[in-house]
C-alpha cells in the first residue's frame, strides 16, 4: 500500500482527494493536515511514515515553502508533490528547489495524479505539463518577475503577509524577532516598489503567485 499524508487548509480539498485515492487499489491516506505545523507534527508521531506528502503551496502559517523544506531535511525519505492553484510565477521553481519531487496542479485528473505519484515514487520528478510549458516559455521569452529579487527569507515573510499573518505571529512562527520581521517586510517593500500589504497582493494577483480565492 502506498502511504499518504494529505496538507491542505481548505477541508473540502481533503476530502475530495482522499475520496479519489480511496477509490483506487493500493493506497492508504495515514493523515490529513490543515497546515505545515500540523503536518511536521503528525510526522513527528508515525513510526511508519507516510511515503508521498500531497501537499497545498499557500496557506495560514509556515506555509508550503517552508514546510517542504523543512521535512525534506528532517525527513528525506517522504516525498513531497506540491497540489496547488498557483500554475505560474516564480513559486513552482522555487519549491521544486526547495526539494518538492513533483508539483500538480488543483485541475489535474486523477490519471495525472497517480503517475505523478508513480514518479515520484520511482525517485523522478514529475510536473503538470502545463506548468513546464509556462517554465519554459518564461525562460525562453526571459522575461524576470520581480519577485526573483527577493531572498528565500524574504519570500517566506511575504507569503505569511499575503496570507494575513500578523508581525507578531510571524515572529513566533520563524523564530525572529518581531523588529527583525518588520525589516524584512520593508525590504520586500523597497525591493518591489510598493508600499503596503494591499500593493503587495495586488501585485501577487498580477504575476500569478495568489489566486484571487484566497480573498474570498
Amino acid at each position: 500500500m502506498i502511504r499518504v499524508l494529505l496538507v491542505d487548509d481548505h477541508e473540502l480539498v481533503r476530502t475530495g482527494i482522499k475520496r479519489l485515492l480511496e477509490e483506487q487499489q493500493g493506497y492508504i491516506i495515514m493523515g490529513e493536515a490543515s497546515s505545515g505545523e500540523q503536518a511536521m507534527e503528525i510526522l513527528r508521531t508515525f513510526d511508519n511514515r507516510p511515503q508521498i506528502i500531497l501537499m497545498d503551496l499557500n496557506m495560514p502559517g509556515v506555509g508550503g515553502l517552508e514546510t517542504t523544506r523543512n521535512i525534506v531535511k528532517r525527513y528525506p525519505d517522504v516525498k513531497i508533490i506540491i497540489v496547488s492553484m498557483v500554475d505560474e510565477g516564480i513559486l513552482p521553481g522555487r519549491v521544486l528547489k526547495a526539494g518538492a519531487m513533483g508539483y500538480l496542479t488543483k485541475g489535474a485528473g486523477m490519471s495525472e495524479m497517480m503517475l505523478g505519484i508513480k514518479e515520484v515514487l520511482a525517485g523522478r520528478r514529475y510536473i503538470s505539463p502545463d506548468i513546464a510549458q509556462k517554465m519554459i516559455s518564461d525562460s525562453l521569452d526571459g522575461e524576470k518577475s520581480p519577485f526573483e529579487e527577493l531572498s528565500e527569507r524574504e519570500l517566506q515573510v511575504m507569503l505569511m503577509l499575503m496570507e494575513g499573518t500578523r508581525i507578531n505571529d510571524i515572529s513566533e512562527k520563524l523564530h525572529l524577532s518581531p523588529k527583525t520581521i518588520s525589516t524584512y517586510r520593508y525590504r520586500i517593500y523597497d525591493k518591489l516598489s510598493i508600499g503596503s500589504d494591499m500593493e503587495l497582493i495586488k501585485m501577487a494577483l498580477q504575476h500569478g503567485i495568489m489566486q484571487n480565492t484566497r480573498l474570498q
